[in-house]
C-alpha cells in the first residue's frame, strides 16, 4: 500500500476529529475528537517516516503517545470534577466555573 494512503486517511481522521470539537458541546466527545486528532497526526508522522526511511516519525509518534497519556488522566480529572460539581458533562457549563 502506498504511504500517500496513509497521509489522506490522517487528514480525513483530523479533519473528523477537528469537526466533532468545533460542533459537540459534550466534554467527553470533544475529549476523544482531540484524541482522534492526536492519533491523525501520529498517523501522518510515521508515514512520513516510512516515506523518508528514517525513524524520526516514529520516535516523534511515541512521545505524542506518552504526551496524549499524560493527556487522557489530566482532562478525565477535570471532566469528572465538573460533572460533580454541576451534574452535566456539557461545555457550555465549564464556563460557569469561574469566580
Amino acid at each position: 500500500m502506498n504511504p500517500v494512503n496513509y497521509l489522506y486517511l490522517a487528514a480525513l481522521l483530523f479533519t473528523i476529529g477537528a469537526a466533532g470539537v468545533l460542533i459537540r458541546r459534550n466534554a467527553i466527545v470533544v475529549f476523544m475528537c482531540v484524541e482522534l486528532m492526536l492519533n491523525a497526526c501520529n498517523l501522518a508522522f510515521v508515514a512520513f517516516s516510512r516515506m523518508h526511511g528514517n525513524l524520526d516519525g516514529q520516535i516523534i509518534a511515541f512521545f505524542t503517545m506518552v504526551v496524549a497519556a499524560a493527556e487522557v488522566v489530566v482532562g478525565l480529572a477535570i471532566i469528572v470534577s465538573v460533572f460533580r460539581a454541576r451534574h452535566s458533562a456539557s461545555v457550555d457549563d465549564a464556563s460557569l466555573m469561574k469566580l
